[in-house]
């Protein structure tokens, strides 16, 4: 891959990018971190990435995999010497907006509270649970992409997508959201 096919790659799949490693890392700094250290990784390796293939697919598997090491490393030195403080990795969650649309301030507030609710379910879901659900819907990739990103079969991706589908329902219906 070329300097401009990198680019072209970036203006095309970044936001969608952007998007998976701030949903992964549960808040915006940790996203953006993760994001720059995925875009990173890819830069050193742009020689080695055939533009034609799915390049997507490899950056999300790329920030995979630098946001487990992360964590495994925070999961050591918190063991090592704890921190008063684990608030440093608590969700800050990201700015929804509609901007096609006029609308009032209390929607805006509503829809915000709602995607934050939702965000806040869908991030306490076991890892096993989340990763998929933030590839199929925020990274828009099919769940044979989504098969192929974590190594599993498609059949286990399906089945864990309803079963995280159906603890979010439980879980919502407890809370009494009806919609």
């Amino acid at each position: 891959m070329n300097n401009d096919e990198f680019e072209q790659f970036v203006l095309k799949f970044g936001k969608d990018i952007l998007r998976f490693c701030r949903m992964t890392a549960g808040d915006t700094e940790n996203g953006d971190e993760l994001y720059q250290d995925t875009m990173l990784k890819l830069l050193e390796k742009k020689k080695k990435l055939d533009f034609m293939q799915n390049t997507k697919s490899y950056a999300l598997s790329t920030s995979i995999y630098l946001w487990k090491n992360k964590k495994k490393k925070y999961a050591n030195r918190m063991r090592l010497v704890p921190i008063n403080s684990i608030d440093e990795m608590s969700d800050e969650g990201y700015e929804v907006s509609d901007h096609d649309h006029e609308v009032s301030p209390e929607h805006i507030v509503l829809q915000q509270n709602e995607a934050d609710l939702i965000q806040g379910l869908v991030a306490s879901l076991p890892e096993k649970y989340r990763i998929p659900i933030y590839l199929y819907y925020s990274a828009d990739m099919q769940i044979n992409e989504v098969s192929e990103i974590l190594g599993l079969p498609e059949g286990t991706i399906k089945s864990r997508m309803r079963k995280a589908k159906k603890q979010l329902k439980e879980k919502l219906e407890a809370i009494g959201y009806d919609r």
